[in-house]
C-alpha cells in the first residue's frame, strides 16, 4: 500500500507536486486503512493529505545536506538491481 512513499529530498530535478501529493495520499491511505474513503469520510480524508503534503512541504525545503543530489534515473536503476538480486531475475522476463 505504501509503494508511492519515496524519498523525496535531495533530488536534482528536485521533488513535484504531484510526487508530494502522491506520498502524502500513500500516507493517509496507510494510517486509515482506506484505499478510497467513503463520502462521510471524503472531506476529513482530503484536508489530511493536504495537510501532509504542506507539511512535507515545508519539511523538504527545510533540510540541508552536503551529499550530491540524486538522479530518479539512477535511484532507478539500484531498485532494479535490489529487484533482481530479491526475486532471482524475475523482473528480466517482464
Amino acid at each position: 500500500m505504501c509503494r508511492n512513499i519515496r524519498t523525496l529530498f535531495n533530488f536534482d530535478p528536485p521533488a513535484t507536486e504531484l510526487e508530494i501529493r502522491d506520498a502524502s495520499l500513500q500516507f493517509v491511505r496507510k494510517l486509515s486503512g482506506f484505499t478510497v474513503p467513503s463520502k462521510a469520510n471524503e472531506a476529513a480524508f482530503e484536508q489530511a493529505v493536504q495537510e501532509i503534503a504542506a507539511s512535507a512541504r515545508v519539511l523538504i525545503r527545510s533540510l540541508v545536506t552536503s551529499a550530491e543530489p540524486r538522479t530518479r534515473e539512477a535511484e532507478a536503476a539500484k531498485a532494479k538491481e535490489r529487484a533482481a538480486l530479491r526475486f532471482g531475475g524475475a523482473n528480466e522476463r517482464q
